[in-house]
């Protein structure tokens, strides 16, 4: 999931009145943009001086006794209440949410917090959050490096590893540190809100009842590009973000964000999976995962929906997909699908983000062309917060909309485990295959199974394991509690 794009309105409401932000009517300008009715932004107050706001504004904090600002708010930041009119689709509004909050600061370790409470009151394990750090050095270096003049489609390596050199040699390293900073500040600040060092801390209690302490989810952190930009940003920040996974066991893997149909995102497409080819053989450790394929017919040409999973796949080294909506209008989709299916190379479904920024749902979502062609796959939320949903919600969608029985469902679980770039080896003997365990661990697990010596040190040494046993232990316990 992406941090911000989790989070609730109402926690950004009740931030933005600590903080002393102001709210100001969307400006449509000229011609007028499609943000919507009534839409509303945080801005930041004059002079920097809390709740000191400018002709026409108002106080976030006066949200707090208006309710029809509020609603506003909510509206403004979310897809609540949202309904299509003339030249603003489902796709304009969810987009334009983020710059509609961005004038917060970012209180990552607040949101960590509340995203995280969230997911073990769902009896969720683990998160994988996508998360933009600071990266304005890198970005000032790229542009003081520039691009070099001749490839706007094809670039060689040499070129990028002279590239890579200059912006290290002119000290993007230095950056490193600050994000690994922020990174940890978020958590800490997560484990203080969630008195996760109290005596005793609070726990999950073994007979699964009482979810919602924070602490036991796990969390690592995906380092979020942004792919909208010219070249010699985008290079940079990813050049910065391998860096930072390479070092800091928390960040466990980059990921590129953005609107994929954006101009610059699918004109320079095809230049940015050549640079993941280069930095991937550069740092063949630093796991990959790419939004690509969020796009559906009509909403680019033809041609734009025919390469960019296969080429996420095969140049961007990509082992996980995030959406592949657009899979069957690809170049040759069947052997694709297979070249998915022998890698390995799962996809993130996301069926609300798909149906309410797409348009993409019931039959024409192409979830079970994927489980035909034995692609691996798994349910995500992907922003739950803009769209006011869980992940509970995509569960009861998947089996209302797309007929998935429970097998499947507990399928996707176990299969989220497997993929996701946890630490050490995987429970499992053969990759996505959920019926023989490694190190004698027991065939059948049950909440009184006893661990031999063997198991156990293995799975004290190799967190995928480990998450990947806990989860094996919930599904015992919850198939006992119904029969």
């Amino acid at each position: 999931m992406h941090l911000s794009g989790a989070v609730y309105a109402e926690t950004f409401i009740a931030e933005a009145a600590r903080e002393g932000l102001c709210v100001a009517s969307v400006e449509r300008g000229t011609p007028a943009t499609p943000e919507g009715q009534d839409a509303v932004r945080f801005v930041k107050p004059l002079h920097d001086q809390p709740n000191d706001c400018a002709s026409g504004e108002v106080t976030a904090a006066s949200a707090l006794s208006n309710q029809p600002l509020y609603d506003d708010l909510v509206d403004s930041f979310s897809m609540r209440s949202f309904v299509p009119t003339e030249g603003i689709d489902g796709h304009d509004q969810f987009f334009s949410t983020f710059d509609r909050f961005s004038g917060l600061k970012s209180d990552a370790g607040e949101w960590l917090d509340e995203v995280a409470t969230r997911a073990a009151a769902q009896n969720e394990q683990y998160l994988e959050i996508m998360q933009t750090p600071t990266f304005s050095h890198a970005a000032t270096l790229g542009y003081k490096m520039g691009w070099p003049e001749g490839p706007d489609k094809e670039i060689s390596r040499d070129q990028l590893a002279q590239l890579r050199d200059q912006l290290l040699s002119a000290g993007l390293r230095d950056e490193v540190s600050v994000d690994e900073k922020e990174f940890a500040d978020a958590e800490h600040q997560r484990e203080v809100l969630g008195s996760c060092h109290s005596d005793p801390p609070p726990r999950i209690p073994k007979d699964n009842h009482g979810y919602g302490a924070p602490c036991p989810v796990r969390v690592h952190w995906l380092y979020q590009i942004l792919r909208g930009y010219p070249p010699q940003q985008v290079f940079a920040q990813t050049l910065l973000g391998f860096e930072v996974a390479s070092t800091d066991p928390d960040v466990v893997g980059i990921h590129f964000v953005m609107p994929e149909d954006g101009y610059l995102s699918m004109r320079d497409y095809h230049l940015q999976m050549q640079m993941l080819d280069y930095l991937h053989s550069v740092y063949p450790k630093v796991h990959i995962s790419l939004h690509a394929g969020e796009l559906a017919p009509g909403m680019v040409p033809p041609a734009g929906l025919s390469f960019h999973i296969h080429e996420a796949v095969d140049l961007g080294h990509a082992s996980r997909i995030g959406h592949g909506v657009d899979v069957l209008y690809e170049d040759h989709p069947e052997a694709l699908l297979k070249e998915m299916a022998d890698q390995h190379v799962m996809v993130e479904v996301n069926l609300t983000s798909n149906a309410v920024i797409l348009g993409i749902k019931g039959k024409d979502h192409p979830l079970h062309a994927y489980m035909t062609a034995h692609v691996p796959w798994a349910l995500s939320t992907d922003d739950e917060g803009v769209s006011r949903i869980d992940l509970t919600h995509e569960y009861v969608r998947a089996a209302d909309e797309q007929g998935l029985t429970y097998l499947d469902l507990k399928r996707s679980a176990r299969t989220s485990l497997e993929h996701a770039f946890l630490h050490g080896e995987s429970l499992w003997q053969h990759t996505d295959d959920f019926t023989a365990k490694k190190a004698g661990c027991p065939a059948i697990v049950s909440e009184r199974t006893r661990l031999s010596e063997p198991c156990s040190d293995f799975l004290n040494t190799n967190e995928k394991a480990e998450q990947e046993f806990e989860l094996e232990r919930r599904f015992a316990a919850f198939e006992a509690s119904i029969h």
